[in-house]
C-alpha cells in the first residue's frame, strides 16, 4: 500500500498576490508530492487565489474569517487544523502568527512554524507599532523558527535564538532558468506593450503600499524625465494606494510616460522588456523581485534597506533614500548597461528552487522524525 504524503497546513492570510504567496507557491510547485502536500488556509476575502493550479497539485484551499474576526477566526482554524490532523503547521503571516499558532497549540498540533518574511520601519508608526507589540508574543506558540534572511529572522525572533541557531533560514527561491535573459521575448514583449526599442525603460514589481516606495519612485521618475525624454516606467503590481499614485502621475503630467500592468502572472516575461529595475523600498524582509531582475541580467538600483543577501551579481546598487539626485545619476548612467553581462556571485545557487526544495523536504522530515522521538521518549519515561 502506497504511503499518503504529509500534509502541511499552510496559513497565508490575506492571499493578495503578494511576494509571501509568490515564495510558496514557488516552493509547492517544485516540492515532491509523492512525499509532502500544502493545504492553503487562507482569509475568506482573499484575492487571486490560484484555485485551479493548486487543485491540479493535489492542495486543497481553506477559507476562514480574517483574524480581526479574532472569536471566530480562532474557532473555524482551530477546528480546521484539528479536523484536518495536521502534524505541522507553517504561518507565514509575520507577526500575527501568534493568533494562528495559538489555534495550532489549542487543536494539538504538535510543530508549530513561526515565519519570518519581513521587517519593519520608523516611517510606517501605525502599523510599525502593532508589530512591534505583537512581535513580544511572535515566540510563544511556536515550537520552530523560519526566515527568508538574516535580517528577518534577528528582527522577529530576536539576536540570541539566531546565534543559537535556533532560527532556520529558508532561502525565498526561484527557477533560475525561468528567469535567464532572452532576446526574444524581451521583441515580443515590447511589441505587445507597444514600446519602442530606444525606449530606455524602468521597471519596478511590488504592491501599491507605503513599504514600496512608490511615491518616491515617481519623484526620481519626474527628475529623470527632465534630463532623458525617451524613457518609461513600468509598474507590476496592484494594491491600496494604487489610486494615489495613478493621481500622482496625472499631477506630475506623466501619464504618456508611466504604464501600470496590474497584477501579473508572467513577470518573468516583463523583465525580459526593463532595462533597470529599481527598488526603493522602505523596509523588506529579502527582496525577492530584485533577485529575479539579477538573474535576467538587469542592473538593479535599490534603497539601502534591501538586505545584502539579495546582492548575487555585480549589477546591483545601494543607495540612501536622502539622496535623490544620486538615485537620478545612476539610473541615467545604467541606460547603456543592458547588454553587459552580469558577474554571478557563489551567492546565486541558495535562490535555485531545485536546491532548496530538497532542503525543505529534509527539514520538514526531520521536524517529523524527531516529534515522533518525542513521543516515544515521552512514553517510555512515564
Amino acid at each position: 500500500m502506497e504511503k499518503e504524503p504529509i500534509r502541511i497546513a499552510q496559513i497565508m492570510g490575506k492571499w493578495l498576490g503578494g511576494g509571501v504567496e509568490s515564495v510558496v507557491m514557488n516552493y509547492y510547485r517544485h516540492i515532491d508530492k509523492n512525499k509532502i502536500q500544502f493545504d492553503f488556509i487562507c482569509d475568506d476575502d482573499s484575492t487571486n487565489i490560484p484555485y485551479e493550479e493548486i487543485e491540479r497539485m493535489g492542495g486543497n484551499i481553506i477559507l476562514i474569517p480574517p483574524y480581526q474576526k479574532f472569536l471566530k477566526y480562532h474557532k473555524e482554524l482551530k477546528k480546521v487544523l484539528k479536523d484536518g490532523k495536521y502534524k505541522i503547521v507553517h504561518s507565514h503571516i509575520n507577526t500575527l502568527s501568534v493568533f494562528s499558532l495559538f489555534a495550532a497549540k489549542c487543536a494539538g498540533v504538535p510543530i508549530r512554524i513561526a515565519h519570518s518574511h519581513s521587517t519593519t520601519n520608523k516611517r510606517e508608526k501605525k502599523k510599525n507599532l502593532m508589530k512591534q507589540i505583537l512581535r513580544l508574543f511572535a515566540k510563544v506558540f511556536a515550537t520552530d523558527y523560519m526566515c527568508c534572511s538574516e535580517l528577518a529572522g534577528r528582527w522577529l525572533f530576536g539576536n540570541k535564538q539566531f546565534e543559537k541557531g535556533n532560527v532556520y533560514i529558508l532561502n525565498d527561491a526561484i527557477d533560475l532558468k525561468k528567469f535567464k535573459f532572452d532576446e526574444q521575448i524581451r521583441i515580443n514583449v515590447r511589441k505587445e506593450l507597444n514600446i519602442s526599442n530606444d525606449t530606455y525603460v524602468i521597471g519596478h514589481a511590488g504592491r501599491f503600499v507605503e513599504q514600496k516606495n512608490h511615491n518616491f519612485l515617481l519623484d526620481i521618475f519626474e527628475k529623470l524625465v527632465l534630463k532623458e525624454k525617451n524613457v518609461m516606467l513600468m509598474l507590476i503590481g496592484q494594491g491600496p494606494l494604487e489610486e494615489n499614485i495613478h493621481t500622482k502621475v496625472k499631477k506630475l503630467g506623466l501619464e504618456k510616460k508611466v504604464i501600470f500592468l496590474g497584477q501579473r502572472d508572467d513577470i518573468n516575461d516583463l523583465y525580459q522588456s526593463m532595462d533597470v529595475f529599481v527598488f526603493p523600498s522602505i523596509y523588506e524582509g529579502l527582496g525577492m523581485v530584485a533577485v529575479e531582475a539579477q538573474v535576467n541580467g538587469l542592473s538593479v538600483v535599490c534603497s539601502t534597506n534591501v538586505p545584502k543577501e539579495a546582492m548575487i551579481s555585480d549589477k546591483m546598487t545601494f543607495l540612501s533614500l536622502n539622496e535623490n539626485e544620486k538615485w537620478v545619476n545612476e539610473l541615467e548612467k545604467q541606460m547603456n548597461n543592458r547588454k553587459a553581462i552580469p558577474q554571478f556571485n557563489k551567492e546565486l545557487y541558495k535562490y535555485d528552487i531545485e536546491r532548496q526544495c530538497k532542503s525543505l523536504e529534509k527539514k520538514y522530515l526531520e521536524m517529523i522524525i524527531n516529534e515522533k522521538n518525542i513521543k516515544r521518549f515521552e512514553i517510555k519515561n512515564k
